[in-house]
């Protein structure tokens, strides 16, 4: 099977095209980390339609061997069209749902301008709240809404780089990047870069050996030992990546590599 792979990092920052015009560029990719599949590109509308972030799904965008040669991600969407787009805050990921129920239940204002101005952090620094005391069932309904977004799956690609990597016998390294199918939209690898531990960069895993992902912690949690990771096939971002070519990235792990999408909508 021969299908080539890009970087979901290098696609942050594109400029966006519809049919009559250039709108924006990429401020984020959204996933689903049950299927590993992309669901939407958050698209940054800049001075167009100021403020908004606009959600895409694949199926407006078009191959991306004509969207991505060029540094751009090309739509069959017009701009009348892509105005009427759902919000950023239709399908927000976890990281906001977070934030935004966390700044209710302690009486914070919205004070994201960017939805990532901060990270992951729930309080900006410097920033002193005078909480209402709250009742025992407002706290229980505050760790219910909690626990509810916890189960949820819908997640930021530009909020989890940077998290750090826990192995099942340590924690070191962090999140790189992520490495998409360009013909299904389907997350093939997660590079780790482990350069302040080893020298000469990254390391590459499948994205089905991540058991999940920490909001609260940063943290992203793989099934592998540390030394596994270490001593694997050197990942170089400035070399093409073909599937192909990383056979024996799966060889040096002992696993099988599963062509099988698993079922699940597109988008």
């Amino acid at each position: 099977i021969k299908t080539m792979l890009r970087s979901v990092k290098d696609l942050i920052g594109y400029p966006i095209e519809t049919v009559d015009g250039r709108i924006g560029k990429v401020k984020d990719a959204l996933f689903d980390d049950r299927y590993w599949r992309l669901r939407y590109i958050v698209a940054d509308t800049g001075t167009w339609l100021p403020g908004k972030k606009v959600l895409l799904t694949p199926y407006h965008l078009k191959k991306l061997e004509t969207g991505w040669i060029g540094n751009g991600i090309k739509t069959d969407l017009t701009k009348e069209q892509l105005e009427g787009s759902p919000g950023l805050k239709t399908h927000a990921p976890v990281c906001i749902q977070y934030e935004e129920e966390y700044a209710k239940y302690y009486d914070l204002p919205s004070y994201w301008m960017d939805p990532y101005l901060f990270g992951g952090s729930t309080v900006p620094p410097g920033m002193a709240a005078e909480v209402t005391p709250k009742s025992e069932a407002d706290r229980q309904a505050h760790e219910f809404r909690m626990r509810q977004i916890e189960g949820k799956h819908l997640r930021s690609a530009h909020e989890i780089l940077g998290y750090h990597i826990e192995a099942k016998d340590d924690s070191f390294g962090h999140v790189e990047d992520f490495i998409i199918e360009e013909e299904n939209w389907r997350l093939q690898y997660l590079v780790i870069d482990t350069t302040n531990w080893l020298p000469g960069g990254s390391s590459l895993i499948d994205i089905g050996w991540v058991e999940g992902f920490d909001w609260r912690n940063k943290t992203a949690k793989v099934d592998l030992l540390r030394k596994q990771i270490e001593m694997a096939p050197r990942f170089d971002p400035y070399d093409p990546v073909n599937v192909d070519k990383h056979q024996k990235l799966y060889d040096y792990y002992g696993k099988p590599r599963d062509y099988e999408t698993p079922a699940a909508p597109m988008f």
